[in-house]
Formats: C-alpha cells, structure tokens, sequence
C-alpha cells in the first residue's frame, strides 16, 4: 500500500497559508526549504494541512532516526511531563540526568572511564567540547576542515566553513581557528588514484603543523567523520588514523563531531565506529532527542574533568522531558537488530540511487554511509556543480510526495536521511518518486 497519498496539490492551499503567516511573523534569517505546513507525523510519514500524505526522507535534517512520534519514546515524555518538567541540572541532580549520562557513557567508543556533559542543541555541545579541550590542554588554537558545519554560534559559526549562507555579515569572528582541505576524494587531482589522493591529504595535515600552526598551540582537531552539510562525504579511515597518531604524538584532543551523523545513521552507534579509530571527545545531538532539544558531549573522564566547577552547563541544560525522551531513543537503537536493520535499509536505498545514477549522468557520485546518503549533481558531464537542478529534483520531489532537501558546500547534493523505521515498500515508493522527480528536472532525459 502506497505512503503517499496526495488530495491536493502540494503544496496545498492551507500549507501555503500558513507559510504565509510565517513570512509575516518569523525573522526572515529563519529561512524554510518547503512550503508545506505540517499538522502531524508518524513514523516516516507526515500529513500536511491539506491532508496530504507525504513519505520525509529529510527526517528533520537527522532529527528523527526513530520516526515522527515513536510510540516508547513519546510515553517517556508524557510520563515525566506529568510529574517534573524543570529543575535545572546545576540546583539539584535527578533521575533522568543520571541515567542518561551512564547510557551514554556505556555506548561511547573506546574503552571508558567516560563521562558525559548534557547541553542543548548541536552547536552547544560542539563548543563544550572545545572548551572542554582547551581547559585539559591549556591551548587556544583549533584544526578544522574545509567543507565542514559546526553550528550557528559565534564560535562553531567560525569552526563552519560555508561563508555565504552561514557567516556572511555576522563577522568578527572567533580567533585562533585554522582550516585545511578535507580528503574528498570525488574531488580529487586528474590522474590520482584515491588512495594517493588520501595520502597526499595526509601529508597536507602533517605540513599544517609546520606552515599553519605549531601542535604546541593546538587544543583540539575537530573532524565530522562524515560531513554533513558539507555534502555526507565520508572522510577515509586512514586519514582519521592519522589525525589520532598526530593527536597522541603533540597531545592534541581528537573530537569527533556526531551531530549529524551520530546515533545509528550510519548502520553503526557513530559513524566513527566504521574506522576503528577511537577519538577523546564525541559530540552527539539530533537524533539522541528523537526531536528533544537535547545534545551531549561523551569522552574521556579526564578530559570531561578539565574545566572549574561551574564553567560548564546551562539553564536548560539536561532537562528531565528531554533527558527521558533521549533515554527511551538510546534503548531503541541499541535494541537488538535496530542496528543491523538501519544497516541493510541503507543498502537498499543506496542500490536503487545508484541504479538511478546509471540513468542521469549528472549525478557524480552515490556517497554516504548507512542511511544516511547524498547524491551529487554537476552539469556538462564534468564536476561543475549544478545547484539549479539540485533545487529543480527536490521541489518536483516534494510536489509529488517525496521529502527531501539539499546540502553540499555547493548546494549541488540531494540528501537522505529517512527514519530509520522506514519499511522496504516505503524505501522503493521514495525511489520510483525520486525517479520522477530527476525525469521532470531534466526533461526526462539522461542528462
């Protein structure tokens, strides 16, 4: 039985009122990708305000690996809302806090001892973990990587790299924040092979502790394992070896930033788990809340340690409704077969994208890991990024039920991040309507 069920065109007449009293209402910085306007969701389908059923493979950008509104899940929330919404971590401890920080401690990579630090959204959390680096190394001076996103504060807005869209007139900006290349090998020199474009990154990593910054002054390397934003480009384990040999050789804090791709996206708990390399800090967000404002910060216990009393937390940090709402998530996803299922439905959906690349040459590449999947789209048969038809293949996607929104340093990447509840049937139905939807960009050619 098909998911999507359309009734009016989409966006229909009542979406688009309501879009239109959000332009009145909302700062226009706030900006929205669809027009649809949302009444409820369940699983990996959502009802607009027109009755239009339609399949979410944005999944709130990563938000919902367990769905819209998981049964155990919205339970634990309305359990706790009934006997305690607020206290606030920093004037008395109660259970959720507890619990949740020893789940997470359990889970985290490497062997322990872990601790755990609770804030509020992705970017909070990424800077307490810089914080927390520079506390147990005395070091200011920070290695990030071109392509990557970090959050909208002043500080992970800096560690960001995309200028236009996400620091363009909000300048000055944090100091001491220096960025190389990151290894994407789609992108790599003509005549290279990936594994000596790898390694020629690699040796660019290692001459950025001479020509850039001297290790001695570096607190951290902050590394998205697979970027986000940056267009889901999986970074090769060797290159994130040798960021942990370089980090144990000067004494730099590896972090590992798993907003995005954290959380079973990737078929794994982390999606560093896929390389083996174990690194000190990992920041995890999004999917932990199943759509909770709740973020963590999960590493080394000496490390965790680092700052003074008191110059971590926040008002609203580690709250109770948000706090249970993340333990019901983490049990879910370490439930048995939740993993090993989110495994084989990324597979699945990978294969029917790379069918459909064999279609469209303006798709370069299928890149990803798990479910968690983007396809990229250039122009001319060459790698000169198109976002024009990213835009086109994502608009006649959500007209016909289907959505999906855009991502990459150049906007050129259609993204995937479905639940990871999504069905087989549910799968296939999100592939013929994105065949569809790349027939009606592109004239129904094999552009």
């Amino acid at each position: 039985m098909s998911s999507i069920k359309l009734i009016t065109d989409v966006p229909g007449p009542n979406s688009r009122v309501l879009v239109q009293r959000r332009a009145a209402a909302v700062s226009a910085g706030a900006a929205y990708l669809t027009e649809l306007g949302i009444a409820t969701g369940e699983g990996s389908v959502v009802i607009d305000l027109d009755g239009n059923h339609l399949l979410d493979f944005a999944g709130g950008i990563g938000v919902l690996g367990t769905g819209h509104c998981p049964p155990e899940v919205t339970a634990a929330i309305q359990r706790q809302s009934a006997e305690l919404i607020h206290m606030c971590a920093i004037v008395a401890s109660y259970e959720p806090l507890v619990e949740l920080a020893e789940l997470l401690n359990a889970i985290a990579p490497g062997e322990g001892p872990h601790k755990t630090l609770l804030m509020n959204s992705g970017a909070e959390a990424v800077e307490s973990a810089v914080k927390l680096a520079r506390a147990h190394t005395g070091r200011a001076g920070l290695l990030v990587f071109e392509g990557a996103y970090h959050g909208r504060t002043n500080l992970t807005m800096s560690m960001t790299s995309k200028y236009g869209l996400f620091k363009k007139g909000f300048g000055p900006f944090a100091p001491e924040i220096y960025r190389i290349p990151f290894p994407n090998v789609l992108r790599r020199p003509p005549g290279a092979t990936p594994e000596q474009f790898v390694q020629w990154s690699i040796s660019r990593l290692e001459d950025a502790l001479v020509s850039q910054v001297d290790p001695s002054a570096l607190a951290a390397v902050v590394i998205e394992p697979v970027q986000g934003e940056g267009g889901f480009i999986p970074a090769p384990a060797p290159y994130l070896e040798a960021i942990r040999r370089l980090c144990d050789r000067h004494g730099i804090v590896m972090i590992a930033d798993e907003v995005q791709a954290g959380m079973g996206r990737t078929g794994r708990l982390f999606s560093i788990n896929h390389s083996g390399v174990v690194p000190d800090l990992v920041v995890t967000a999004k999917a932990l809340g199943s759509g909770m404002p709740i973020s963590a910060v999960v590493g080394r216990a000496d490390i965790m340690d680092a700052p003074h009393p008191g110059g971590m937390g926040g008002t609203y940090s580690a709250n109770p409704v948000a706090a249970v709402a993340a333990i019901a998530t983490i049990r879910t996803i370490t439930a048995p077969g939740f993993l090993e299922r989110a495994a084989a439905m990324g597979d699945r959906l990978r294969g029917g994208l790379e069918r459909l690349a064999g279609r469209y040459g303006c798709i370069a590449e299928v890149r990803g890991l798990g479910a968690m999947l983007a396809v990229e789209l250039v122009k001319d048969g060459d790698l000169t990024p198109d976002p024009d038809l990213t835009l086109s293949v994502t608009k006649e996607a959500v007209a016909r039920g289907l959505i999906v929104i855009r991502a990459g340093l150049y906007s050129n990447c259609v993204r995937f991040l479905p639940p990871l509840t999504t069905s087989d049937e549910q799968i296939d139905e999100a592939l013929e309507v994105l065949g569809e939807a790349f027939a009606a960009a592109t004239g129904g050619g094999t552009t």
